[in-house]
């Protein structure tokens, strides 16, 4: 059975749970739900896992705060024996409008840098990532301090929609392939 990691980016503390930072522990947490399997504590992070279409999903949210994610990453991926070609970070996106999704296959940190330190402890920029887009509505210089607040009312009412889209882009990364799930969610 082929398994999956996916790794949603965030920070843990009740302090995070509701901002732009923390988009991709909301869509895990989601994934999860849906498909009725819930989080436990482990090592370096929280897991879930569920199977789909024969697929195993490995979700994890890295307990380490956003800027040392690498170590979880690295920590699973040869626990559960999972190839880069097999991996699918989620992560917030400045630089893409509010709600829009853009998968790729590679790339820079972008200045992310929970991604910068994945890239750096799996020595490679080519693995998967699902960019959020959170949009950028900030003052120059204040980028931290709006992704580090919590989304506004609609924010909130539009991510009840956006969630679940981003739900079936990571079934589709598993089932379908990070080329077919591009082309059919990219943009959207």
């Amino acid at each position: 059975m082929k398994k999956f990691l996916i790794v949603g980016l965030g920070n843990i503390g009740q302090q995070y749970e509701h901002t732009r930072h923390n988009i991709g522990f909301q869509i895990l947490d989601a994934l999860a739900k849906e498909h009725s399997t819930s989080f436990e504590t482990d090592k370096l992070g929280a897991i879930a896992e569920f199977r789909y279409k024969g697929r195993t999903f490995i979700l994890l949210k890295p307990s380490t705060y956003m800027n040392l994610s690498g170590k979880a990453v690295l920590y699973w991926m040869n626990k559960e024996k999972i190839s880069i070609e097999n991996l699918l970070v989620v992560t917030d996106d400045l630089n893409i409008d509010f709600g829009s999704i853009r998968l790729k296959a590679k790339g820079s940190a972008g200045g992310h840098n929970g991604l910068k330190d994945i890239q750096e402890k799996l020595n490679t920029t080519t693995y998967s990532r699902f960019r959020f887009g959170v949009g950028a509505n900030y003052s120059k210089g204040r980028q931290a301090d709006f992704v580090l607040s919590e989304w506004s009312k609609e924010e909130v009412s539009q991510l009840i929609e956006r969630i679940p889209i981003s739900c079936k882009v990571i079934t589709s990364f598993g089932t379908a392939g990070l080329a077919n799930t591009m082309n059919a969610f990219n943009g959207k």
